[in-house]
């Protein structure tokens, strides 16, 4: 079980607390109030923090090579920005109540989720790393019972005010370490799962799978979940919406004949989705992580 909130009274969790209050406190902000103080603090921490910014730089570089410099470094900035709005917005996911989380996500084409639903298929939705993503589970998990995978911060205060935030409509969530089988006994009880499958994965349980034309090692669980439980594989984006106006949740058609059954094919499909979706709206997925960090045999280091 996890430890109440009231014994994280050592001073070292002073300054988590902290920073948990401002959270909550601007979290009830207006939303182009939090979108114009979060976006100064991404600026701040693109200024700051050189190595992540070369990281940025690097994914976008090598997956945008046709941009000119001017164009690059515009995104980049933008990307900070976005992120650091990012940061603060989270709390509206984890506090916000029922109402505002409404009135704050737009849902669209969601006539493709419904439907499946109708049917009562399961459904696994394919979620890539765009940065309203935190918000947009909240959102959906008023409506019913959903599970997700979740992997616990290092820091044992904030793993507890996450989980409390992320399961307080309902949303279970699965350990990324528990075995394969939990996440198949839970997409066939029906509930939808909210499903992340794009990042590094390191070279257990992968291949190496086009992104962008570069080898990404690439989680083969998506394609293997979907052919044992038939489940319908719909994408999902969630995407901050321009001036503070909110969030927007975009259903795409459920992939046609997927997955084939071979691991190699079916994550192909699966990064060619997630990459329409990203140059669609580049800015908002999330660059800061080390996507090319496992390499092929033989090949260096991505970001050097």
């Amino acid at each position: 079980m996890k430890r109440p909130l009231r014994s994280f009274g050592h001073p070292r969790h002073w300054l988590t607390w902290a920073g948990l209050a401002i959270m909550f406190t601007v979290s009830w902000l207006p939303l182009p109030l939090i979108r114009l103080i979060g976006q100064g603090a991404g600026l701040l921490l693109y200024a700051l923090y050189t190595s992540r910014r070369r990281i940025v730089r690097r994914n976008l570089g090598r997956c945008f090579p046709e941009w000119p410099p001017a164009r690059l470094e515009r995104v980049v900035r933008a990307h900070f920005r976005a992120f650091g709005q990012t940061l603060l917005d989270n709390g509206i996911a984890w506090w916000a109540p029922r109402w505002r989380l409404r009135w704050l996500v737009r849902l669209r084409e969601r006539h493709h989720y419904d439907a499946a639903l109708a049917k009562q298929q399961n459904v696994i939705l394919l979620v890539p790393h765009f940065l309203g993503l935190e918000v947009a589970v909240s959102r959906l998990s008023l409506e019913r019972p959903m599970v997700t995978v979740f992997r616990h911060p290092d820091n044992e205060l904030l793993s507890v005010v996450v989980e409390r935030g992320r399961a307080r409509f309902g949303l279970q969530l699965i350990e990324h370490n528990k075995p394969f089988t939990s996440l198949v006994r839970a997409v066939k009880s029906g509930a939808p799962l909210y499903y992340l499958p794009d990042q590094d994965a390191g070279r257990r349980h992968a291949v190496f799978a086009p992104f962008f034309g570069i080898p990404a090692a690439t989680f083969t669980t998506l394609g293997r979940l979907a052919k044992m439980t038939g489940a319908a594989v719909i994408p999902c984006i969630a995407v901050q919406r321009s001036w503070g106006l909110g969030y927007e949740v975009q259903f795409q058609p459920p992939l046609e004949n997927y997955p084939v059954g071979d691991e190699l094919a079916d994550t192909t499909r699966m990064n060619a989705v997630i990459e329409e979706a990203v140059r669609r709206n580049p800015a908002q997925y999330f660059w800061l992580h080390k996507r090319f960090k496992t390499r092929p045999e033989g090949e260096g280091n991505f970001y050097k």
